[in-house]
C-alpha cells in the first residue's frame, strides 16, 4: 500500500469543510432550534417570552419588536401576519437564506458591496426601520 492508502484509512484525516461553511451550517442549526422553539410556544400568550426592554423604557418599538410573533407566524404558514408583526423579519429573511445558500455552495467569490460596508449598511437599514416603524404619521401601521 503506498503513503496516500494509508493516510486515507486514518481517522482522523477526515477532509474538513472551510470554516465559513460550517459556520453557515452552525447558524443554520441554531435558527432551526429558534424557529422549533417559537412554532411550540406561542409568544402571543403572555408570560412565555420576556418583553422588550427598550419598548418598556422608552414606548418605542424596537427593530427587532414583534420578530417573535412573525417568527411564529411564518412557521404555521401565515405570511401576511408574519408581515404585520415585524416586515423587516420577513423581508431579511428570504435575502438571508441566499445569502446561506451562497456560503454553503462556495459561490461568495463576488461581492456587490466590499466587506468592510455590509456592517455599516446594516446599521443604517436598523435605524432606518425603527425610526419608519415608530412615525406617528404612519398610525403605528408599521408597529409590532
Amino acid at each position: 500500500m503506498n503513503g496516500r492508502g494509508l493516510r486515507a484509512l486514518r481517522p482522523g484525516s477526515r477532509a474538513r469543510a472551510p470554516k465559513p461553511v460550517r459556520d453557515a451550517w452552525l447558524a443554520a442549526g441554531v435558527f432551526a432550534a429558534v424557529a422549533v422553539a417559537v412554532r411550540l410556544a406561542d409568544p402571543t400568550r403572555p408570560g412565555r417570552f420576556p418583553s422588550c426592554p427598550l419598548l418598556a423604557l422608552t414606548g418605542w418599538d424596537c427593530p427587532g419588536c414583534g420578530s417573535l410573533r412573525a417568527l411564529h407566524q411564518l412557521t404555521h404558514a401565515h405570511v401576511a401576519a408574519a408581515a404585520d408583526y415585524n416586515l423587516l423579519l420577513v423581508v431579511v429573511l428570504p435575502c438571508v437564506a441566499f445569502a446561506w445558500l451562497r456560503v454553503v455552495t462556495g459561490r461568495t467569490a463576488r461581492r456587490a458591496l466590499p466587506l468592510w460596508r455590509w456592517p455599516r449598511v446594516i446599521l443604517v437599514v436598523v435605524v432606518l426601520w425603527t425610526v419608519v416603524r415608530n412615525l406617528p404619521v404612519l398610525g403605528g401601521v408599521l408597529g409590532a
